[in-house]
């Protein structure tokens, strides 16, 4: 069995949540006043756990790592994980959740972990700029896929060819598994990075991830996308955004729109050779 070491912290702060969640923590449990992290023990050595530690004692001294007994993982991400609903629009709940009437899009979403409410900020915004983007027809690239949301809801929207990938094995077969529930079968799912991925431009290219990976792959993101092609990106704080722009402007993507939701940014970029 899989042992997991527990990360207690007296916050509710998001944005740490969302930054712990760039070191391999799997799930969060959240309380009314603090939330724990959890992470495979074989994951969390000690340069890693010297970096948590730092990047907590940033926010707050009041925390304790501790090896917990073993949880109800299910019951863990069904108490924590809450539906999605971008207006009128699209609706992301899981199978356990009633689907809200009148809505253009319903999607069934089961993760294999949930990951707090803190991630339901930059889900919105892509999903919401999403509904401005006319799909049908159209290639499509999910860059660090997860459940497989976007990608689902894409080829919902009518894209003719869409593909996904995840370096987290969950993730793939997470994506592969919520496909199938909506009777989704134009997804090709990939698992590991951009290597083991065809050699092929795409119309749509979605990546709703973190500034680091978005930045390292601004030349290779660029290269994978037709010209006039079109560019989501979050995962990104408000403070980053001039740095994302900055790298992907040197490879002739564009910020052409952008949203804001509790401290996160979704920018449209458009490719535009000079």
């Amino acid at each position: 069995m899989t042992q997991y070491i527990a990360v207690e912290v007296q916050s509710t702060d998001e944005i740490l949540m969302a930054l712990l969640a760039d070191f391999e923590f799997e799930a969060f449990e959240e309380e009314d006043n603090q939330f724990t992290a959890y992470i495979v023990k074989e994951h969390f050595d000690t340069p890693t756990q010297k970096q948590v530690t730092e990047l907590i004692q940033s926010y707050t001294d009041r925390f304790r790592i501790y090896e917990p007994e073993n949880k109800n993982w299910n019951a863990i991400w069904e108490a924590s994980f809450e539906p999605v609903v971008v207006e009128d629009f699209c609706q992301i709940r899981a199978d356990f959740h009633p689907p809200i009437p009148n809505i253009n899009y319903d999607l069934v979403i089961n993760p294999k972990m949930a990951f707090g409410t803190g991630h339901h900020a930059t889900t919105w915004m892509m999903i919401k700029q999403m509904s401005d983007i006319q799909f049908n027809r159209k290639s499509v690239f999910d860059f660090g896929c997860g459940t497989g949301i976007l990608a689902i809801l894409a080829s919902k929207m009518g894209a003719d060819a869409i593909d996904a990938i995840d370096i987290e094995h969950e993730s793939f077969l997470n994506t592969i598994e919520n496909a199938s529930v909506n009777n989704v079968n134009n997804i090709e799912t990939y698992e590991g990075d951009l290597d083991v991925m065809p050699s092929k431009k795409y119309d749509i290219i979605l990546a709703n991830i973190n500034r680091n990976i978005l930045i390292k792959y601004a030349r290779t993101l660029s290269e994978r996308l037709h010209p006039d092609g079109i560019l989501l990106l979050s995962g990104i704080l408000n403070d980053d955004q001039d740095i994302v722009t900055d790298a992907f402007r040197m490879e002739h993507l564009y910020l052409k729109q952008q949203l804001e939701r509790e401290n996160w940014v979704c920018l449209r970029l458009e490719k535009h050779l000079d």
